[in-house]
């Protein structure tokens, strides 16, 4: 005998919907070495710009075989250097911090860096020791 059962209607005559078969739980894919890689690089750019004024500005350049720098300015000035294994890598991670990035490191981006006796120091040959950088001026 066949099921001659009729969807069931309510008072206004639309049918009742089915109640619905709850999904099996599904595993979200586990992240990849490059993407667990470009999060840790971007809780460090964030953890750079946190300390340095809130906000930075970065420059992604090839540095070697297997070798990418993130060149970070601060938006208090102060600079820092990350290295990434893949220019992908390094986009990620700036993608992920939310990081600004310059296409080449100069104007704009080169004006905001604030160097000290430490850089000039060691910019005019003298190797290890030089001073450290002053506090930055009040705003």
């Amino acid at each position: 005998m066949a099921d001659t059962t009729q969807p069931e209607t309510n008072e206004s005559g639309e049918t009742a919907a089915q109640p619905s078969v709850p999904e099996a739980p599904s595993n979200p894919p586990k992240p990849s070495k490059d993407e667990k890689r470009a999060e840790r690089l971007a809780r460090e750019i964030t953890a750079f710009a946190t300390s340095h004024g809130g906000g930075a500005e970065g420059q992604i350049a090839h540095v070697g075989r297997g070798v990418v720098r993130i060149a970070l300015v601060g938006a208090d000035g102060e600079w820092g250097v990350l290295v990434a294994p893949s220019q992908d890598g390094a986009r990620r991670a700036a993608e992920i911090a939310g990081l600004t990035l310059h296409d080449d490191f100069d104007g704009e981006l080169a004006a905001k860096v604030r160097t000290g006796p430490y850089e000039w120091t060691r910019m005019a040959g003298i190797q290890l020791g030089g001073p450290g950088n002053p506090p930055a001026p009040a705003s």
